[in-house]
């Protein structure tokens, strides 16, 4: 291979149009379609992930927080919990901050 080539394939952007529509493309499109939503509802009031965290995540001491989701249709977040090798999910209003649902009871 020439050193023309080589520099050639190095230079190319790694995001190709023909890597759009891989399944790896479509989930990365649909995390920041959810993210620019949770923006513009954090812009329309709705509280942000921080305060969500701050509200819930001291709520749950003997629990390893592990992430979270968030339904931005719904205005709902989803944090994810460990437990005792058990995980906990605590939905939470994203308008209000407070919890709607969680697995544990």
């Amino acid at each position: 291979m020439s050193m023309t080539v080589l520099l050639a394939l190095l230079a190319a952007p790694m995001g190709s149009p023909l890597m759009a529509g891989s399944p790896m493309g479509t989930g990365l499109d649909q995390r920041r379609g959810d993210q620019i939503r949770a923006y513009q509802q954090r812009k329309e009031g709705n509280l942000s992930l921080r305060e969500i965290e701050a509200r819930v995540v001291p709520t749950m001491r003997d629990s390893q927080y592990i992430g979270f989701d968030y339904d931005a249709s719904a205005a709902v977040y989803t944090l994810k919990f460990l437990r005792n090798g058990t995980v906990i999910w605590v939905e939470v209003d994203g308008r209000t901050g407070k919890v709607i649902g969680r697995t544990d009871g």
